[in-house]
């Protein structure tokens, strides 16, 4: 659809931009034109949902080839993190397997403000889970916080899902970039309507991500083009060199030390077998799919994790049945993850089973009950992960 007025590049209208602690070593790597490194996490609008190429027209692909115009095509590594679906928690858990295993990260973008609920404290313990088990496992990798637009992270003020996530990256002074308020902004001064941009409300077409690739673009420049004194100078940058890790946490259960553990490492089992997808249909998981697979009733496993608490990482598909599950030897609880979703294909959904602020051995047992939902095909029980944070 045709913008309501035509727009000069002059014209567009800025996102709120808070430079805070700024990049600091992202950006003495691209002084001294060391080869960096960009990791990208977040959900289906980070991977590149909406866009007709994930990897050439989002905002994260745009971003990237643009970084390599700038800086190098040679000097210059990305990794897509986003997984669609997933939240801070997830993200959280996401961290070390999805981002950090590939080596140093320079800068990490960080993008969940959409894909986080209403629970504030929730959203808390994912997104300084994030801050904290960075820096601990990769003390030089600088962060941002994006905020992407949906139809909740729209309108007057500042939406409750941004303002959560601005408490976090006030308190350790992690530059953020909103993206959703120059859509706003635009939308009020009549330049476009969010429909244009992104036809569902929530995954922006290559005309929106084409938006939020200038609006990063306009974040990063200052750091490509001018000295960190300057930009101290300039009044934009604070709290440089505070450690992170020195901080008391906001949430005394956030999941700084989240991680994901393969199910084929779980010892005691009965019942399941170590498989693969093959050939049934699967969406917002496209890393290695071999899982614990139980279809019928009695089938369990147990496993020992130390920690503050811990989870599942499930596929749930057509065919999803309800588990319970018990941890030091408590009550069973049972479980039914199914919903709409799971009518469509296999995906990752997680669980946490428990959860406290002090580290702890914990012995949980999982068994397929053989009931399932009224709207499921099946009973089976699928272990794609365990989670420990």
């Amino acid at each position: 659809m045709p913008h309501s007025k035509p727009i000069h590049a002059h014209a567009y209208p800025q996102p709120i931009i808070h430079t805070r602690s700024g990049l600091p070593a992202f950006q003495d790597k691209i002084r001294k034109g060391l080869p960096v490194t960009v990791a990208f996490l977040g959900g289906s609008i980070t991977e590149g949902a909406g866009a007709s190429d994930a990897d050439k027209t989002s905002w994260r692909g745009l971003t990237q080839a643009w970084l390599e115009d700038r800086h190098g095509a040679g000097r210059v590594a990305c990794i897509n993190a986003g997984v669609g679906g997933t939240d801070s928690t997830f993200g959280a858990h996401r961290l070390q397997e999805h981002v950090l295993e590939h080596g140093p990260v320079d800068l990490l973008f960080v993008e969940f403000s959409v894909n986080d609920g209403t629970d504030r404290s929730e959203s808390i313990r994912g997104m300084e889970g994030i801050v904290r088990g960075c820096k601990r496992r990769s003390p030089q990798t600088d962060l941002c916080f994006v905020y992407t637009a949906a139809d909740k992270n729209l309108g007057p003020g500042v939406p409750f899902n941004i303002a959560v996530h601005e408490e976090v990256a006030a308190y350790y002074g992690i530059p953020s970039v909103n993206y959703a308020s120059a859509i706003q902004q635009g939308v009020e001064e009549g330049r476009w309507t969010w429909r244009e941009l992104a036809p569902d409300g929530v995954h922006p077409n290559d005309e929106g991500h084409a938006l939020y690739a200038r609006f990063a673009r306009e974040f990063l420049e200052p750091f490509l083009e001018t000295g960190l004194d300057a930009i101290a100078e300039a009044g934009h940058v604070t709290s440089m060199g505070r450690d992170v890790l020195s901080l008391p946490p906001l949430e005394a259960g956030n999941y700084e030390y989240g991680r994901m553990i393969r199910a084929d490492s779980i010892l005691s089992q009965r019942g399941f077998d170590y498989n693969g997808l093959q050939h049934r249909p699967v969406m917002n998981w496209r890393y290695d799919d071999g899982h614990l697979e139980a279809l019928n009733e009695g089938a369990s496993l147990s496993y020992i994790v130390t920690g503050r608490g811990t989870g599942l990482c499930l596929f749930m598909g057509p065919d999803s049945g309800i588990l319970e599950y018990a941890v030091n030897g408590g009550p069973f609880q049972e479980v039914n993850l199914f919903d709409d979703w799971c009518k469509l294909a296999y995906r990752p959904v997680i669980i946490v089973l428990a959860s406290g602020s002090e580290p702890a051995e914990m012995q949980v047992e999982v068994r397929n009950i053989g009931r399932k939902d009224v709207e499921s095909l099946g009973t089976r029980l699928q272990v794609l992960r365990i989670l420990s944070h």
